[in-house]
């Protein structure tokens, strides 16, 4: 069993030889620092040659990678995506909706994403694929059309807040954005992508951050396309979403998503959601990158990561990742320490 293979087996909740180990993103800067740890040259402008390298020496079973979204800067706290939305620019995470693009129905006349996307924007993906072919998974992470929904809206609140104002926009908003996503789709696997991970949180820590009736009414009917599309293609998709969602497991196994990421340990202990689930759907995180990867020393990581294996792998279906991602507050030593304790514990079967 190849590690590309390994990593398949488990997301399709079988067991595999070991357990994989994989990350949906690792921040930039993180990466060079790690490449500096790792003896890579790392003074290099091309980012996904370098994020290869590094996925290389730390021998992991899966590559994630995302598509390009065209982004521009426009100030030094500004940029645009090619689809027209604006960011807001921060050196600790993800550039965050700045302000709405569209607001009211008139505003979604000849609006059309999928119609923008080309398979040029791919490309860092199919330098990744022909580089690594089968001997790895290479993965699409790409945003949940609710995501996708909110940037358009500007900012999250603003489209859960129409979820009682103006419930057509969101139909019509997450019709457009799932046509991109679909399309998005289509593409990475014509590039030869192996699997997918859907992104966008619907939990707080304490609860979800709508009903399961607005979850029933809005989400569900894409998620379940958008599965049933991967699913017809020969893939398989996992769901992401940080915060408390032990009210949506149900409706995740039924809409039929193969696994979940991160199981986030300071509201979901990953013992009680294996117990829960079994083989239902595969689970992928749980070590913390909050405070453990960040404050926590590496003997502190490594006792963690044993510990987590040993409730969570046996049967199969358990991907060893961060709780969310390699942000910049991480330290690199400590993503060391646990990619080394993963290779060195995993053998658990």
């Amino acid at each position: 069993m190849n590690r590309g293979e390994r990593f398949l087996s488990a997301l399709g909740s079988k067991q595999p030889d070991r357990v994989p180990i994989c990350e949906l993103h690792i921040d930039k800067p993180v990466i060079r620092r790690l490449a500096e740890l790792l003896g890579i040259r790392a003074g290099r402008p091309d980012y996904v040659e370098l994020y290869c390298d590094v996925v290389e020496k730390l021998d992991l079973d899966a590559v994630f990678y995302s598509f390009s979204y065209g982004f521009q800067k426009i100030s030094e706290k500004r940029a645009r995506d090619k689809y027209g939305r604006i960011y807001g620019l921060s050196p600790h995470g993800e550039p965050l909706p700045a302000e709405p693009l569209v607001q009211d129905l008139r505003d979604l006349e000849n609006f059309d994403m999928a119609s923008r996307l080309a398979r040029e924007d791919f490309a860092d993906l199919q330098y990744i694929v022909k580089r690594f072919g089968k001997a790895r998974a290479c993965c699409l992470l790409i945003n949940d059309p609710y995501k996708e929904s909110w940037r358009i809206a500007g900012s999250m609140q603003s489209l859960l807040l129409n979820f009682r104002t103006n419930p057509e926009l969101v139909h019509r908003l997450l019709r457009a954005t799932t046509d991109f996503v679909l399309k998005a789709i289509d593409i990475a696997l014509e590039v030869g992508v192996d699997a997918f991970a859907m992104a966008g949180d619907c939990a707080y820590e304490t609860g979800l951050l709508f009903s399961l009736k607005d979850y029933r009414e809005y989400l569900s009917p894409i998620h379940r396309e958008i599965v049933d599309h991967v699913h017809s293609k020969g893939s398989m998709i996992a769901k992401h979403s940080d915060g408390d969602v032990w009210q949506l497991l149900d409706e995740w196994i039924e809409v039929g998503f193969d696994g979940f990421h991160p199981v986030q340990p300071q509201c979901m202990d990953i013992k009680q959601v294996k117990e829960y689930l079994g083989t239902k759907m595969a689970l992928i995180g749980n070590i913390d990158c909050r405070t453990l990867l960040v404050l926590g020393s590496t003997e502190e990581v490594k006792k963690t990561v044993k510990e987590t294996i040993e409730v969570a792998a046996p049967g199969g279906g358990y991907i060893i990742s961060s709780s969310n991602s390699i942000h910049p507050n991480c330290k690199p030593e400590n993503y060391i320490a646990m990619v080394e304790a993963a290779h060195q514990c995993g053998d658990v079967y």
